[in-house]
């Protein structure tokens, strides 16, 4: 059966919850929802007052108690919503009033028992999917206060007082108005399912695309942003991880620092645009010539290290020098007119127990050796 639902958060709570928007944004939309739940709640007043008139008409209640459920229903609708239009919601971290809401929707519908129970099965499924509703968006502590107030009232109504509690069957009006009772808690029953399952999975659906953007957050910082190579730090962690490695399984790993030829040159004469597309280009071009398993990132400013595992002294350097000849070969005018880039790069191998640093600045020094021989070629150590 429908109910007077004291609140339950839409699919988009947990986006209102985390987002970044600002106050005026964020409290116009969580205002558009709890709209939205206690026009719902009106409704389902309305319908429960609907079956009391059935009883009513088949003689089982006074007619005055469907009017009244409705009258005092819709007017605590109308409270929620003028503290709900003034704001007042938005001072409180659950702005949906979960506790009180409830509290007042639970006494209000065992008041109701002890003021017509001949009919109280109305009121007992009601006080079912209220509970049902609010543990939708109840904290586990919110969810204890709820119980304990509605068990106290249960308490009270069943063992302070001596009321018929019923189920009207009598006669045709009333079959049919318990039908309605039964059919619209099963109803209220299923729509239960559905929100939480559909809840669940929007829960999830969110969470994998939390996941994506913390993996994407990671990615970016681990990548140089205008080349999108590894950064410093990066290549760095994986060279150490990759010496490591290799001395565990008895490879050898080399590695190649390049360093682009007159790069302040290029950047003075055809502008900082062109010399960001040069860096771009080379890394792209880097990339697409280097195995899978090669490592390549930018060491600083136009310097650039390759980490190559597996790779022994003479293979790193006839790959060092057929990607210089390819970089040489590029037509780099298409950028500039009269743009040459070439690199000039040191290889170096790992030695026994030699530690990175160690590693780096023979790599270094001949890269100095090879740039001091007439630069765009390529030198091993």
């Amino acid at each position: 059966m429908d109910t007077a639902v004291p609140s339950y958060p839409s699919p988009e709570v947990a986006e209102a919850e985390g987002s970044r928007a600002p106050a005026q944004e964020l409290h116009v939309r969580r205002a558009g929802r709890r709209r939205q739940i206690l026009a719902m709640i009106a409704g389902c007043y309305l319908i429960d007052a609907v079956i009391l008139f059935i009883y009513a008409q088949a003689g089982t209640v006074p007619p005055t108690i469907a009017p009244a459920y409705a009258a005092i229903g819709i007017l605590t609708v109308a409270l929620w919503t003028a503290l709900s239009e003034s704001g007042f919601n938005d001072r409180f971290r659950d702005h949906y009033l979960v506790v009180p809401q409830s509290i007042i929707s639970m006494m209000m519908t065992v008041a109701f028992c002890y003021i017509a129970p001949k009919v109280s099965i109305v009121f007992l499924c009601t006080l079912y999917l209220v509970v049902g509703f609010s543990s939708l968006r109840a904290t586990p502590r919110q969810t204890a206060i709820c119980w304990t107030f509605l068990a106290l009232g249960l308490a009270a109504l069943f063992l302070l007082t001596d009321k018929p509690l019923g189920m009207p069957t009598g006669n045709g009006l009333e079959r049919l108005a318990t039908l309605l009772v039964f059919l619209l808690t099963l109803a209220g029953c299923m729509f239960l399912g559905i929100f939480s399952s559909a809840l669940r999975e929007t829960l999830y659906q969110r969470g994998q695309k939390l996941k994506e953007a913390y993996r994407r957050i990671e990615e970016l910082a681990e990548l140089d942003e205008l080349t999108g190579a590894l950064n410093r730090r990066s290549i760095m962690h994986v060279l150490d991880k990759e010496m490591a490695r290799c001395r565990q399984i008895g490879k050898p790993c080399s590695i190649v620092l390049l360093d682009l030829d007159l790069f302040k040159r290029i950047n003075d004469t055809h502008g900082h645009p062109t010399g960001d597309e040069v860096l771009r280009t080379f890394a792209i071009t880097m990339f697409a010539n280097i195995r899978s398993s090669d490592h390549f990132g930018r060491y600083g400013g136009e310097e650039f290290l390759l980490v190559l595992p597996g790779a022994p002294a003479d293979p790193a350097l006839r790959l060092a020098e057929r990607l210089r000849q390819i970089i040489a070969d590029l037509d780099w005018s298409a950028f500039s007119a009269g743009l040459q880039v070439t690199f000039s790069a040191g290889v170096a191998t790992l030695r026994g127990d030699e530690t990175a640093d160690s590693l780096l600045a023979r790599a270094d020094h001949a890269l100095y050796a090879a740039k001091a021989n007439g630069r765009n070629r390529i030198t091993g150590t």
